[in-house]
């Protein structure tokens, strides 16, 4: 088990790999911790230095009171990869890991070498609906609303697998309080004017089954930026690294060999 201590607030992460390899940091949705591509890291070149983390209020790390600010998520993810010594990385980030994606590497390009911006979105939903789930848990907590999460997050013949029942138990005993206040932070997030300024090279994932970002609002966000590839994963829906492991580790190496990282 690591732990950092940023100034006061502890990060849960883990490096697999090559300590010594070129990074590739990957920021999970909300309500999952770092396990969330337990079934990826594997089927990746090991010569790469793989960091995952657990961002605030998720998983081991700490979960200051909310409600949080995208600034913040993003500087945590700052912080992380310079303590680290993690720099020209390519930047996997899933919902509103996707988002803390595109927040740093607007911010810093010298952290950032490729991105990769999976079932994600410049923007995901209103404020209106995060405020209606923000209260809905501080009422009553995660586990009433998860079935409705769970929908959008896995097509129908995952929810019907024994594995099923562990990923609702991983969202239900996420910390209300950091859940909450990561639904802060994706509801005062609209990065379409800076994420439309970015020419880093960019891979695109969409699950053909999402219920929580759609393809087309994948497509959408690709779109903004200049030379991206957008890809499609059949038979998943918000979490293709847990349903479409193969497909999803496939995708990202064919782009970090393209792209020279490995």
């Amino acid at each position: 088990m690591q732990v950092l201590d940023l100034d006061g607030l502890r990060l849960h992460y883990r490096i697999d790999g090559n300590a010594a390899g070129r990074p590739v940091v990957f920021a999970n949705s909300l309500g999952t911790d770092l396990r969330l591509w337990d079934k990826v890291i594997p089927l990746l070149p090991q010569s790469l230095r793989l960091i995952r983390y657990d961002k605030r209020g998720h998983g081991l790390s700490d979960g200051p009171p909310g409600p949080y600010g995208m600034g913040a998520l993003v500087r945590d993810a700052e912080r992380l990869m310079e303590a680290l010594g993690a720099k020209d990385a390519c930047f996997v980030g899933l919902s509103i890991g996707g988002l803390i994606a595109q927040g740093l590497a607007t911010k810093r390009l010298d952290l950032v070498r490729t991105l990769v911006l999976s079932n994600t979105a410049a923007k995901i939903g209103t404020a209106e609906t995060w405020a209606t789930r923000i209260e809905a848990i501080r009422k009553a907590g995660i586990e009433p609303i998860a079935d409705g999460i769970l929908e959008r997050w896995f097509a129908r013949p995952f929810r019907q697998s024994a594995e099923f029942a562990a990923w609702r138990n991983m969202l239900i005993r996420q910390p209300a309080d950091g859940y909450a206040g990561c639904c802060a932070a994706i509801a005062g997030t609209d990065f379409y004017t800076t994420t439309a300024a970015l020419t880093l090279p960019t891979l695109a994932i969409a699950g053909a089954e999402d219920g929580s970002t759609p393809p087309d609002l994948v497509r959408e966000t690709a779109d903004l930026i200049k030379g991206s590839r957008f890809a499609l994963i059949r038979g998943a829906g918000h979490l293709p690294p847990v349903e479409q492991p193969e497909a999803f580790a496939q995708h990202l190496t064919q782009f970090l060999t393209e792209t020279g990282h490995v």
